[in-house]
């Protein structure tokens, strides 16, 4: 964790963020900026839709900016052989890490066995086609309880994932201070913690970081990154 405590700023900050751009409405041009944006300002990664794969690959090439791919996106709710499929086929097209959303139906019935499998073949699934792959499983704090959440990380671990995610952005709250703190606990030091949804300001940045995460989903990434070096 950083101790970063009553700070106005962050030493490459930029290398937390996940530039994000996940909206229906995203075009090609929209897609160009964002990688633009993601070299230019050395963020770490930027994060899209899987049809963007291929384009981003693309517009990212000699340069060190990952390409991140949501998967299963926004509900979770596709069958496990669905999201295999998307998954591995994001990482055969260059994704370097994808975001799963668990199935948080499955989560609230304690259909544990369920919720577990989900996200191992996920896993597998990427590990055989990139061993260097990173699974990032969003749980989508805003919908469950702490006990809830609690578990989403336990399983999330048992399964061998590398990150829990907050939020997709796209339900009815994002990250806070809280439920990092939460889920940095419940991963005993053995998963990563991304913090995304309504990450707007340097200040929400800081919070979250100082909190216990290790990356940051945000659209607003080029103006978190402005207000750093003022």
């Amino acid at each position: 964790m950083n101790d970063i405590n009553n700070l106005n700023s962050i030493e490459n900050i930029e290398k937390y963020i996940d530039h994000t751009l996940l909206k229906a409405d995203a075009t090609k041009e929209m897609i160009k900026k964002l990688c633009e944006e993601a070299v230019q300002y050395g963020f770490y990664s930027v994060c899209v839709n899987s049809c963007h794969v291929n384009l981003c690959k693309k517009l990212v090439a000699n340069s060190d900016v990952k390409i991140c791919s949501v998967i299963g996106f926004p509900l979770g709710a596709a069958d496990s052989d669905s999201k295999v499929f998307e998954a591995k086929h994001a990482v055969e097209n260059g994704a370097d890490e994808i975001d799963m959303v668990i199935n948080v139906g499955a989560l609230k019935s304690k259909d544990y066995e369920y919720v577990f499998n989900d996200i191992k073949q996920v896993v597998k699934a990427i590990y055989d086609t990139n061993k260097n792959a990173i699974l990032k499983v969003i749980i989508e704090t805003c919908l469950l309880t702490d006990e809830e959440k609690i578990k989403a990380c336990e399983l999330s671990l048992d399964a061998k994932a590398h990150f829990v995610k907050t939020s997709t952005g796209f339900s009815t709250g994002g990250a806070t201070v809280s439920d990092i703190k939460l889920m940095k606990n419940a991963a005993k030091g053995k998963l990563k913690v991304k913090a995304s949804g309504g990450i707007r300001t340097l200040n929400d940045a800081i919070q979250m970081i100082n909190a216990g995460a290790d990356r940051i989903g945000a659209s607003a990434s080029v103006k978190i990154f402005k207000e750093n070096i003022k």
